[in-house]
């Protein structure tokens, strides 16, 4: 007879034994890991659009909602397992009663250790009770066993549901063919059909939620890569535009130091060198300035042949803006002077973000820019009126990117900025940029 080849140990195993394994281990690991936990079951939340319209009072009470629902199916449960004429008479079945009271009780502290007491108190209840016309389940112990398969499967997840179902189907499947001789019916195909239907519906509600929280987690991770996205471009954009500004005076810098000693007939040699250190210095720091910020340049970025706009172009932007059948007025107080040119681009960059968002959002409105020179820097102030009801064409919806990026200027600058609707249902922006009377001086 020949030998059997020896069995290798280090041999793959074949999917269907990996898949008996995997799924023995999510029974043990779902109904006999730590299947007497304590887990209480928290209270509802009161945010929602009923219990947020009750009284203070009432909503506090209305969180306790759930444990209130469980408490009433227990006394359901008592009532239907003491009704139950026993053998015994009535202290046994009052006992019945509490076994069928007690494992729904168990499912507001330890749910996975609630469905193992009604699984052990149903052949209990049986022989306290009268059994020969409902099998296995008397009335106590179906009402029982339903509520703890749904309160558990709400309170854990659908593989766990799965799992208690098909331990309530061997059960039912056990007693119906070993022990059921002499019964006139049995219980066990409703059982069976109730709790699926019951587990079904709880299960695809939690799917539901799951998906629910999936998408709006992934909306929010979303908006927030977008603003900061948004928030990136317009720091890219800012730095662009200094880096012109900036380049461009250097420059002018480092030229007049070259040619300021040949404005002068026979200059000191002190004053020469000193004008060549300052040329030195200016071409150095250009080109460190380049180094640096050039970096944050896309590669099909050119940079723009005309000077970058200032306050003196104003007038310009609020005459195209008008062309696009946008009214607007514009008013200047102060003494009217040069500022810093940082200052010069942020301000004509938010008020053509204003006036582009007045356009978008709130087409047939009317606004008003009013620039006002003050002692310490510069107020901007941007208001639109209320979209006319004659209007025939619909705002257009955004996402708060020019906002943000109004902001995100004005905070490179440490000034201050405040959004926000009106009374008369227009909307403003007001902002402002300090100067101090060094940049002044210094740009001078």
């Amino acid at each position: 007879m020949p030998t059997p080849p020896p069995v290798d140990a280090g041999a793959p195993r074949s999917p269907e034994y990996r898949l008996a394994m995997d799924a023995l281990g999510g029974l043990r690991q779902d109904l006999f890991h730590d299947a007497f936990a304590y887990r209480p079951l928290p209270r509802m939340a009161t945010d929602g659009p009923l219990t947020r319209r009750l009284p203070g009072r009432l909503r506090t009470y209305a969180g306790r909602l759930p444990h209130a629902v469980v408490v009433a199916a227990a006394l359901v449960a008592f009532w239907g397992g003491s009704m139950a004429s026993g053998v015994y008479g009535g202290a046994f079945v009052a006992l019945a009663g509490l076994l069928s009271a007690i494992p729904v009780l168990a499912t507001l502290v330890r749910p996975v250790g609630a469905f193992w007491m009604s699984m052990a108190a149903t052949p209990v209840a049986a022989v306290l009770g009268s059994s020969w016309g409902d099998w296995p389940w008397l009335p106590g112990a179906f009402i029982c066993h339903l509520t703890v398969l749904v309160v558990v499967a709400i309170r854990t997840r659908p593989r766990t549901a799965a799992w208690m179902w098909a331990l309530t189907a061997v059960y039912g499947f056990f007693t119906e063919s070993v022990l059921g001789g002499g019964h006139y019916t049995t219980n066990s195909a409703p059982m069976l059909v109730f709790s699926a239907l019951a587990l079904l519906t709880v299960s695809v509600w939690h799917v539901r939620r799951d998906a629910r929280q999936e998408v709006t987690a992934q909306r929010t991770v979303t908006e927030h890569e977008r603003s900061r996205r948004t928030l990136l471009e317009e720091r890219t954009t800012i730095a662009r535009e200094l880096h012109d500004v900036v380049a461009h005076h250097m420059s002018v810098v480092a030229i007049q130091a070259e040619a300021a000693p040949y404005r002068v007939e026979n200059p000191p040699e002190e004053l020469e060198r000193a004008f060549a250190t300052i040329r030195e210095n200016a071409v150095a720091a250009l080109t460190e300035l380049r180094r640096v910020l050039g970096v944050v340049r896309a590669e099909d970025y050119e940079a723009p042949d005309a000077p970058q706009p200032t306050l003196a172009d104003l007038d310009a932007l609020l005459a195209n803006v008008r062309d696009a059948g946008l009214t607007v007025d514009k008013a200047v107080t102060g003494a009217v002077r040069e500022l810093p040119p940082g200052v010069e681009l942020s301000a004509y960059r938010i008020v053509q973000e204003a006036l582009s968002n007045t356009l978008r959002h709130a087409p047939g409105a009317t606004a008003r820019v009013e620039i006002s020179y003050v002692l310490g820097g510069l107020g901007l102030r941007v208001v639109n009126g209320p979209i006319p009801p004659s209007s025939l064409v619909k705002p257009s919806p955004g996402a708060g990117h020019g906002i943000t990026g109004m902001r995100e200027r004005v905070s490179m600058l440490n000034g201050e900025m405040t959004a926000g609707p009106v009374a008369d249902g227009g909307y403003e922006v007001s902002v402002f940029l300090p100067v101090t009377a060094a940049q002044v001086e210094g740009d001078a």
